[in-house]
């Protein structure tokens, strides 16, 4: 299983502090049954450059594959880009993407959605440069209509939500339908530590594993592995 959101490159930004507390994060989730976690620690264009980000990303990423092995899930790099209008213009774009391919996390801001932003995301993803990935979109459906997520589904725009929309209560039930009918398709812990924002991934699984079946899961697994194989540049 897949952890498609996280943040436990050491020292990159306000997730691990430490390469002994990544590895503890990377044991958590291997107790959970996650075999490869995605590494998406933030990027903001107004606050660094993409060749900057990429020598720090190198070193944290070396600094903790010295310490991992093969007890522990497989780490990719990538990043979690924050949106800015006009981010279809920008350079070395794709060079934020998980590594060996074309796939780019985005986090949008926490502002109402305009007709704009829709637009220049669905503009982006039809380059087909890159294949676009919304970050936990289940915190912004109060800024958004179920239309603009529908668009983006319906360009090929990947949409990843956290884990405790699904081990939460209050949410579960929409969760699950969403996923269901195709609204969701990748699912990521978020973690930060091991205390206040946890690697949770397999909590997630599990709850959809006992709504939907081993099937689902087993589908889930299949496809995500197809995008970190198939999907190259």
């Amino acid at each position: 299983m897949i952890d498609w959101h996280s943040h436990l490159l050491p020292k990159m930004d306000d997730g691990s502090k430490s390469v002994e507390q990544s590895i503890e994060m990377l044991t958590r989730q291997a107790q959970q049954g996650i075999t490869t976690v995605i590494a998406t620690p933030h990027f903001f264009a107004n606050d660094d450059t993409v060749d900057s980000f990429l020598k720090r990303r190198e070193q944290s990423a070396n600094a903790l594959s010295a310490r991992v092995d093969d007890t522990l899930p497989q780490v990719i790099p990538g990043a979690e880009v924050r949106y800015f209008s006009g981010i279809s213009r920008m350079e070395g774009l794709g060079d934020l993407c998980i590594q060996g391919t074309k796939l780019l996390l985005m986090e949008m801001p926490m502002i109402p959605w305009t007709d704009a932003m829709v637009r220049e995301l669905t503009q982006l993803a039809g380059k087909g440069d890159v294949q676009l990935i919304m970050a936990h979109i289940e915190r912004f459906r109060r800024f958004m209509s179920m239309d603009m997520w529908e668009q983006l589904v319906q360009n090929d725009i990947l949409i990843q939500v956290n884990a405790d929309f699904f081990t939460a209560f209050g949410t579960r039930r929409k969760a699950l339908s969403l996923l269901r009918d195709g609204g969701i398709h990748l699912i990521g812990s978020d973690c930060h530590n091991l205390t206040s924002r946890p690697p949770v991934a397999g909590d997630a699984y599990a709850c959809i594993q006992k709504k939907l079946g081993r099937d689902f899961i087993t589908q889930m697994n299949e496809y995500g592995a197809f995008l970190l194989g198939q999907n190259n540049l």
